[in-house]
C-alpha cells in the first residue's frame, strides 16, 4: 500500500531549481531519513508534502485514507491553554469520540422506544469498537506517557503555555504531533530543544510507532536508532538508499566508487574514439573514423558520480600549555536551586572533556564559571601554565551583526591580516563575495563555522565549545571532528550531540542524579555503564566496534570497569590518577581511548566491505583475489583482537 506517492515535483526560488524532479513513494512502516546540506531544500520539500506550499510541476498524492501531518515550526497556541490543553489537541478527534460515546450511552438509558434504543445500542458498540481500536480508553494516560517523555514535570502539565520558554513551546508542539499520530508523520528537526534523555525517549516511541515517518534531522545517533530508510536531497533530485546514517554513508560511498569508475572508463573510451576520428578524419581509414564518429553521437553519457562536497576544517598549530591545562576546586554556584555545588575535577592537556546533562542542569552556567563569564558563589578555577584559552558560544553573541564577516572573525589580540583571516574562513567553507557579507545575513549553519573560524584565528590551546554542532549539517559536522581530532591542544565541550560525543570525548562529566559524575570515555562508555547499573550486570550486546570493546572490558573485570570509569562522590566529582601500586603495568604504549576506538571502528569498517567483497560471485572467479581478500580479513581480524586489548587497557590505566 502506497501511503503517499510523489512525482517529479519542481520548485524554484529564482533562476536555480530547489527541487528538479523529486520522486518517491512512502509505505506504511517506513521511517525514513530525510538528507542533505543546509540550503538543499528539506523543510521546503516538507511544506509540498504537507500542502503548505506550492509546486510548480509534478504532483504529490496522498493514499485517499491517509492522514498526513506535520510538526509546526512556529507555536499556534490559543490564549489561555494549559500544557495539558494544547497536549490534548493531538487527541481531539478521540475525545469528540468518547464524547459522543457517553452521549449516545445517556440517551439509551432514558429511551423506552424499542426501536430507538436498538439503533442507538447499534451506534453504541460501533463507538465502543472504535475507541477500542484505537486506545481511546486511555487518553490520559497516553497524554502523562508523552509528556513524561519529553521532559515536562508533572507539575508543569496545568501550567499556561504562555509561561514556557521558547525551547518548551517546541516540546509541546512536538508532544501534540506525535498524540496526533497520522499516518504519515512529517519531523523537521525533532530532537532539537531535548536533551540527551529525551531524545532517547523519543527514538524509543518511533521505533514503535505503526505510522509512517519522515523526518529531517542533522543528529546521526538518532537516525540510526530511528530510520529505516534515507533519502539524499541534493542538486534538487533524490536518491533512496535502505537502513540508517552509517548504513546509508557505506552505500553512499560504494555507489560513488562505482559511478566513478563507470565515469572513468567511459572518458576514456570517448577520448580514444575521438583520438582515432581527428587522426584518420581524412586518411585511408576515413569510413572507419566516421563509423567511430556515429558511435559517439549515439553513445549515452554517464554523467559523473553524484558527490556532496564535505568541508574542509582547520584548526592551526599551538603552543604547548603545562601539564595540568584546568584545575576546579570545590566549585559551587546556585541560583534558585544550587546547580553546582562543592564540584572538583583537573583537566590535563590533550584530553577531551565532554560535559553531558539534562536542560536545565548547569552546563553552561559551568562553562561561564570556566571562562570567567559567571562568578561561582564558592571554589576556584585555576588556569594552567602556558594556557590561551578560547570560548565557542552556542548563541554565536561573540560575532557583530552590524560587520562584515572577514571583520567579525578578526580575534582581537596580534596581527591577522585580511588575506590571512580570508585564508581562514576559506578553511571553513566560506569562500568568494561571502566574506564580505554582514553576519546578520549569513544562514545558521554559516555563522557557526564563521564563529568557528574566529576560534581558529585566536590560536588558542584550551577550546571550551558550547553545542559547537549546532546548526552544522552531516557534512560539516564530519568536518568539524576530523579538525578538532588533529587539533594538538585540549578541549572542554557541551553538547547533546552523542555521535560527537562519541567521536570527540575521553572523558566525561555527567550530571546525574543530582550530582556530577565524571567518567573516563565516550559516550557509549556511559551509556553501558548506566544500563549495567541498571539491571546489576554487565553492559549489553551491541553492534558497533566501539561497543564491542568497551563490553569485552567490562565482561572481563566488571568491578574495575566500575572503579575506573565511574569515579563519583555524593555532590562532588573528581578525575585523578589511581595509586601506581593498585595499577597493572603497561602492555602497549600509551594512547587516548578514543583514538583506539577510531582505529576499531576504520577496522571493522574496512572488514565489513572486504565480507561483502567476497561475497559478490565475480570475486569468486580469481583465486588471486580471493587469497588476497582472506589474506586481509585474517590480518584485520588480528589487528582488531589487539586493538581490543590495548582499549581495555587505555581503559583502565589512562
Amino acid at each position: 500500500m502506497i501511503l503517499l506517492a510523489v512525482n517529479d515535483v519542481t520548485k524554484h526560488f529564482g533562476p536555480e531549481p530547489v527541487l528538479a524532479g523529486v520522486s518517491f513513494e512512502v509505505r506504511p512502516g517506513e521511517r525514513i531519513g530525510l538528507v542533505g546540506p543546509n540550503g538543499t531544500g528539506k523543510s521546503t520539500l516538507l511544506k509540498i508534502l504537507i500542502g503548505r506550499e506550492d509546486a510548480q510541476g509534478g504532483d504529490v498524492t496522498p493514499h485517499a485514507t491517509a492522514r498526513v501531518e506535520m510538526l509546526e515550526q512556529q507555536p499556534d497556541f490559543a490564549p489561555g491553554q494549559t500544557v495539558w490543553d494544547e497536549a490534548a489537541r493531538g487527541l481531539a478527534d478521540l475525545t469528540n469520540l468518547s464524547r459522543e460515546a457517553e452521549q449516545v450511552a445517556a440517551l439509551l438509558a432514558e429511551t423506552s422506544d424499542p426501536a430507538e434504543h436498538d439503533r442507538l445500542a447499534a451506534r453504541f458498540d460501533r463507538l465502543q469498537t472504535e475507541l477500542h481500536r484505537r486506545d481511546g480508553y486511555v487518553i490520559d494516560h497516553r497524554i502523562e506517557r508523552v509528556l513524561d517523555g519529553l521532559g515536562f514535570a508533572r507539575a508543569s502539565f496545568r501550567q499556561p503555555v504562555a509561561q514556557l520558554s521558547g525551547g518548551q513551546q517546541n516540546r509541546l508542539l512536538l508532544a501534540r504531533t506525535l498524540l496526533t499520530a497520522p499516518d504519515v508523520m512529517l519531523l523537521d528537526e525533532p530532537s532539537n530543544h531535548l536533551d540527551i534523555e529525551a531524545t532517547e525517549w523519543l527514538e524509543e516511541y518511533l521505533r514503535g510507532c505503526p505510522h509512517a515517518i519522515i523526518l529531517v534531522s542533522h543528529d546521526r545517533y538518532f537516525l540510526d536508532r530511528v530510520t529505516n530508510r534515507t533519502l539524499e536531497l541534493f542538486h534538487g533530485t533524490v536518491e533512496s538508499y535502505t537502513g540508517g546514517y552509517t548504513a546509508y554513508r557505506r552505500q553512499q560511498q560504494e555507489r560513488i566508487v562505482v559511478a566513478r569508475r563507470t565515469f572513468e572508463l567511459q572518458q576514456q573510451e570517448i577520448a580514444r574514439l575521438e583520438d582515432f576520428v581527428r587522426r584518420n578524419k581524412y586518411g585511408q581509414k576515413h569510413a572507419q573514423a566516421e563509423d567511430r564518429r556515429k558511435r559517439l553521437e549515439r553513445m549515452e553519457r554517464v554523467d559523473p558520480p553524484r558527490e556532496i562536497p564535505t568541508p574542509t576544517f582547520a584548526f592551526p598549530e599551538v603552543t604547548r600549555s603545562g601539564d595540568i591545562v584546568l584545575r576546579v576546586e570545590h566549585l559551587s554556584k546556585a541560583y534558585d536551586a544550587p546547580l553546582i555545588d562543592d564540584l572538583s575535577f583537573d583537566v590535563l592537556r590533550g584530553q577531551r572533556w565532554g560535559i553531558v546533562g539534562p536542560n536545565g542542569s548547569g552546563k553552561s552556567t559551568l562553562l561561564g564559571c570556566l571562562v570567567g563569564d559567571v562568578a561561582p558563589d564558592a571554589g576556584n578555577v585555576i588556569i594552567g601554565t602556558g594556557v590561551e584559552m578560547a570560548y565557542y558560544d552556542q548563541h554565536l553573541r561573540l560575532l557583530d551583526d552590524d560587520t562584515e564577516t572577514v571583520e567579525a572573525v578578526h580575534p582581537g589580540v596580534g596581527d591577522c591580516t585580511l588575506q590571512q583571516r580570508r585564508d581562514l574562513l576559506g578553511r571553513f567553507g566560506i569562500t568568494g563575495d561571502m566574506v564580505f557579507q554582514r553576519v546578520s545575513t549569513l544562514s545558521g549553519g554559516e555563522r557557526s563555522r564563521a564563529a568557528l573560524a574566529r576560534l581558529a584565528a585566536t590560536a588558542a590551546n584550551l577550546l571550551i565549545l558550547d553545542e559547537p554542532t549546532n546548526h552544522l549539517d552531516l557534512w560539516a559536522r564530519e568536518a568539524l571532528e576530523t579538525a578538532l581530532r588533529k587539533f594538538q591542544g585540549t578541549l572542554i565541550f557541551v553538547s547533546h550531540d552523542r555521535y560527537f560525543l562519541n567521536r570527540m570525548a575521553d572523558h566525561l562529566l555527567v550530571w546525574e542524579a543530582d550530582r556530577w559524575r565524571v567518567i573516563e570515555g565516550n559516550y557509549d562508555t556511559y551509556h553501558a555503564l548506566a544500563e549495567a547499573r541498571r539491571i546489576g550486570g554487565a553492559p549489553p550486546q551491541r553492534d558497533t566496534g566501539n561497543d564491542r570493546a568497551a563490553q569485552a572490558s567490562a565482561a572481563k573485570k566488571p568491578s574495575a570497569a566500575k572503579s575506573t570509569n565511574d569515579k563519583s562522590s555524593s555532590g562532588k566529582a573528581t578525575s585523578g590518577k589511581a595509586s601506581s601500586d593498585t595499577r597493572r603495568k603497561r602492555r602497549f604504549p600509551y594512547r587516548k581511548v578514543a583514538d583506539i576506538e577510531a582505529d576499531i571502528f576504520d577496522r571493522e569498517q574496512r572488514l565489513e566491505e572486504l565480507h561483502a567483497a567476497f561475497a559478490e560471485p565475480d570475486t569468486h572467479r580469481d583465486g588471486d583475489r580471493v587469497r588476497g581478500i582472506q589474506r586481509e580479513i585474517d590480518q584485520l581480524k588480528d589487528a582488531l583482537a589487539e586493538l581490543y586489548e590495548h582499549w581495555e587497557e587505555a581503559s583502565e590505566l589512562n
